[in-house]
């Protein structure tokens, strides 16, 4: 029995984590001022849908809001990666206005040490991956014997 309890604060941890990283983000992101464009917008729907369901699994750990966890957190990697994406490829247009004949080397340098930057994105993805892992083998995802 000291396993099972041993698991559920463990899966509370991760999902507390997560959704502190997610709060965190929003602050950030608010006070970056991070809302000049619709684009600049999505981390926040992400980081929104991400609380709500880490919210949802930490009240009622169901096998549905499990499910939707998962699919959300499928979701919130996938805008992280496109964040790193917006952000990697702006570097890359100031660097190459900024330095029109300089080597390609120099602008990918440019661009991944550049004002915009290219980890910050990658914190959705830290939290995404946290709640992935509180629903790792969780009992509410068993399949019952009527379903087997």
């Amino acid at each position: 029995m000291i396993d099972a309890l041993v698991l559920l604060r463990l899966r509370r941890f991760l999902l507390s984590i997560s959704a502190l990283l997610f709060v965190g983000t929003l602050v950030e992101l608010w006070l970056t001022n991070h809302m000049e464009t619709a684009v600049q917008m999505i981390p926040f729907a992400l980081c929104a849908l991400g609380l709500a369901c880490v919210v949802a699994v930490l009240l009622r750990p169901g096998r549905d809001a499990l499910l939707v966890l998962r699919a959300c957190m499928g979701l919130v990697v996938l805008g992280s990666l496109f964040g790193i994406y917006e952000h990697v490829e702006g570097n890359l247009g100031f660097q190459r206005e900024l330095y029109p004949n300089a080597s390609t080397g120099k602008v990918v340098w440019g661009a991944l040490s550049g004002a915009s930057p290219l980890l910050a994105p990658g914190i959705l993805a830290l939290a995404a991956t946290l709640a992935l892992a509180a629903t790792y083998y969780h009992p509410a995802l068993a399949k019952t014997r009527k379903e087997a």
